[in-house]
């Protein structure tokens, strides 16, 4: 039926063996990018560059259980990394969903954006994580540029979504401790630290409510503090701290932004 005595055959194989090169080439590739972006530690690259070498080290010389195995190692630790760091990888999701790569935002950050629609993401946010107890820190920049603090935390450029805030505060992500800044409708950084407030305090308060004091007292910024014990909601602005109900959040909140256009009116 088919004469394959012209070495056809061979060719055949040969072409294989390639397309398997290619697709090691893929799925370790695949590897490198999750552990970069979510485990990011030195231990699971250096797994991984082994199991490559012992995956090429079978391919090169016809080694079809070690070429084999090597690949099936891989996909199970590159299985385990994504249940280990679900946290992270849902973070990382979201990050791609909400267009962290785009650089719309940061190329014309002066454009003209909905105030009333970020004003409601953003207490869709607070109710979440007031009602789940979950800790948060939320800077809004005013007058005062924040470039210098934001030195010390992680650069996002991503748009503000209720889905991504909440994923950035979720315990056990590696951005949750830290507070996020926040430059008009897009979410500049996340994990940044300030440096707490020195004056005494009445009542019991945890570093992110002295923290949030401390970046008021040295800028014009509007500081959303949720406590991780109380889920209780809390505005730092000017040195002081406004303690705010979920009902009367949103109309508070707008009252403290709205003085940036009055000051850069005055201005």
């Amino acid at each position: 039926m088919f004469d394959f005595s012209d070495g056809s055959l061979q060719y055949i194989g040969n072409a294989m063996r390639w397309v398997d090169l290619v697709i090691s080439v893929l799925l370790f590739g695949a590897a490198f990018f999750l552990v970069l972006k979510v485990v990011k530690r030195k231990f699971p690259i250096i797994l991984i560059a082994s199991i490559l070498f012992l995956n090429i080290l079978g391919w090169f010389f016809s080694m079809d259980l070690l070429y084999y195995s090597s690949l099936a190692v891989l996909v199970i630790f590159s299985t385990i990394v994504l249940v280990i760091n679900q946290a992270e990888v849902r973070m990382l999701v979201a990050n791609s969903l909400a267009g962290k790569f785009s650089f719309s935002h940061h190329q014309n950050p002066e454009k003209v954006f909905d105030r009333s629609a970020l004003y409601q993401k953003i207490a869709l946010t607070v109710e979440s994580l007031s009602k789940n107890r979950v800790g948060a820190i939320i800077t809004f920049e005013r007058n005062t540029k924040l470039d210098d603090f934001v030195k010390s935390g992680t650069i996002l450029n991503a748009p503000v979504t209720p889905e991504l805030l909440t994923t950035i505060f979720y315990p056990g992500t590696r951005l949750h401790d830290g507070a996020v800044v926040i430059r008009r409708d897009y979410i500049l950084a996340a994990s940044v630290y300030y440096t707490p407030t020195t004056k005494p305090l009445t009542g019991k308060f945890g570093s992110r409510h002295r923290a949030a004091i401390g970046i008021s007292e040295v800028t014009d910024s509007v500081t959303i503090v949720v406590s991780e014990e109380t889920g209780r909601i809390s505005l730092a602005v000017g040195g002081e701290l406004i303690h705010v109900s979920s009902d009367n959040f949103i109309r508070t909140f707008e009252d403290y932004m709205l003085a940036e256009d009055e000051s850069k009116e005055d201005k």
